[in-house]
């Protein structure tokens, strides 16, 4: 009787799983050899291939191998040559594989800017990201007339914070720039939703989205004595479709619409249209302000019967991860606590928007997988601000996978042929997920495929578990089927597997990188025999 062939990696960890450990936080994994020694370090001469997408979690990690100037930790006295799927920061290294296709022009933030209007957004720094850099069609710097107002996230033990987070600063700051008649323009996010959604407490998240919506009553007060006309939206769905089919819990985001609520009571004509997109949104704000869209911008105003007036200001409140759904089965948006926002729904212009797929520059259809490729915060800010679809990295390389031409990306075969040449080794390192938005063993395959082609001598996978939009357990799954694939091809070893919290930050948790940093390099971590 044949037996289910089990691989090492695969099995350890899944007795993490049995030891209460989980993908996000999972200690780091080291497959030794019968001596105990870690096998595929990254040494002297190595070369990587960094195949995560979306970037901005991915920045630290590099900079601890390839930064000249670099003082958070003591490293290892050796030279790596790097390559990155996508540009993680300008300049950080030469080689990338997918260019970026340029800073989009004409922006929401850079059209009020021209037009000598005052901005300022208001996020957790949690978020900071969004509202700035993908907002603004991935430029860093403001605009002139714009404002950044950073609300320091909370410092916590443990992986989740207190599902209030700091909504009630957000909304204090949100307040305090609705009574300066000097903004014409102020941007808000709430994170709670996102943030918190992506765990399994069902409390802690209807405490989040409760929050949100208490938070929101107050900022709508004072939008209304003011005169500031409201949109209220979001970026993408998370908690509203909280289980799969099987009922077992997505932590993931998901590919429903979301909310569209134009609060304008000095409008009575003045409706929402149906039919619209997030690239809606920037000409719908433009429109309010009676501001001219630019010809880039592609959207449309979601505005009908709008009063003209000299000048208006606006407000664009964005509920971060809060999806539009009306099935009640794991609907946690209508299981919580929201007068404010059913109030508003109810008694306001009110419809809902697309905010996955292609109307979002992703792919519309999901290999093996039902329904279209779900929304993320980076994509979905980024068609806030732009007003057109911006095809986003993930397409692009699933195209070139698909045509042929990601074999033979001038990047990827810099640093193929490089290893083959030196005699050193070569790591692919990256998220081990199927469809999560840093990236997807898909593109790993790909990868491999290609180093076994070239005929790279020494190939090794170092992967990086989340559980986020995946089902319980899924990590062990796609961690034996790399595995298997690396069998099958005779090319390739999985060697080292790690927590995506320990290695993915953005908020400068060193302790964590310096953890990844030692995992990579010294082998830090719990030994897996080889087999």
């Amino acid at each position: 009787m044949s037996q289910t062939r089990t691989y090492p990696l695969a099995e350890a960890v899944r007795a993490a799983y049995r030891a209460g450990e989980d993908d996000e936080t999972m200690d780091p994994l080291v497959v030794v050899d019968e001596n105990g020694q870690p096998l595929g370090r990254i040494q002297d001469g190595d070369y990587v291939i960094f195949y995560d997408i979306r970037g901005e979690r991915e920045i630290e990690l590099t900079e601890s191998f390839v930064a000249q100037e670099f003082s958070h930790f003591e490293r290892e006295p050796i030279t790596t040559h790097w390559a990155t799927m996508i540009e993680y920061q300008a300049g950080l290294v030469d080689h990338v594989a997918f260019a970026p296709l340029g800073v989009v022009q004409d922006t929401l933030s850079e059209t009020v800017s021209k037009a000598g209007l005052r901005q300022v957004k208001i996020v957790e720094s949690e978020k900071s990201v969004h509202v700035s850099f993908f907002l603004n069609g991935k430029r860093n710097d403001p605009f002139p007339g714009e404002e950044r107002r950073f609300i320091p996230s909370l410092e916590f033990e443990g992986y989740w914070p207190p599902p209030q987070m700091r909504a009630d600063a957000v909304a204090d700051a949100a307040i305090d720039a609705l009574r300066d008649p000097e903004y014409d323009l102020i941007v808000v996010n709430w994170a709670n939703t996102d943030v918190i959604g992506h765990s399994e407490d069902a409390q802690a998240i209807k405490t989040a989205v409760s929050t949100v919506d208490t938070q929101l009553g107050r900022v709508l007060e004072v939008a209304k004595e003011m005169g500031v006309v409201v949109l209220v939206t979001a970026d993408h769905g998370t908690v509203e479709k909280w289980y799969y089919e099987d009922g077992s819990i997505d932590t993931g985001h998901t590919d429903s619409p979301v909310p569209l609520v134009l609060i304008a009571p000095q409008w009575p004509d003045a409706g929402v249209r149906s039919g619209g997109t997030l690239a809606d949104v920037a000409p719908t704000v433009l429109d309010v302000l009676g501001v001219a869209k630019p010809a880039a911008m592609t959207g449309t105003s979601m505005l009908t019967g709008k009063a003209n007036q000299a000048r208006n200001r606006v407000a664009l409140l964005i509920l971060d991860g809060w999806g539009a759904r009306d099935d009640t089965w794991g609907n946690l948006i209508l299981e919580a606590d929201t007068p404010v926002m059913d109030a508003a729904q109810r008694d306001y212009p009110s419809t809902t928007i697309e905010a996955a797929g292609e109307a979002v520059g992703l792919p519309n259809t999901v290999p093996n997988r039902p329904g279209k490729t779900v929304g993320n915060s980076e994509v979905g800010h980024m068609h806030l601000g732009a007003g057109r679809v911006v095809p986003s990295d993930r397409l692009r390389i699933e195209r070139a996978i698909a045509d042929g031409s990601f074999s033979e990306n001038p990047a990827f075969r810099w640093a193929m042929d490089g290893a083959r040449r030196d005699g050193t080794r070569l790591h692919l390192v990256g998220i081990i997920s199927f469809y999560s938005s840093h990236g997807s063993v898909e593109h790993l395959k790909a990868l491999l495929r290609m180093a076994d082609q070239i005929g790279v001598p020494e190939v090794y996978v170092h992967g990086m578990l989340g559980r986020r939009g995946e089902k319980p357990e899924s990590g062990a799954i796609y961690v034996g089927d790399i595995e298997a694939e690396c069998e099958k091809l005779g090319t390739g070893q999985f060697v080292s597997l790690i927590g995506r919290f320990w290695s993915l930050d953005r908020e400068h948790n060193w302790d964590r990188i310096e953890k990844s940093y030692r995992w990579l390099v010294s082998g830090a971590g719990r030994p897996v025999p080889a087999s």
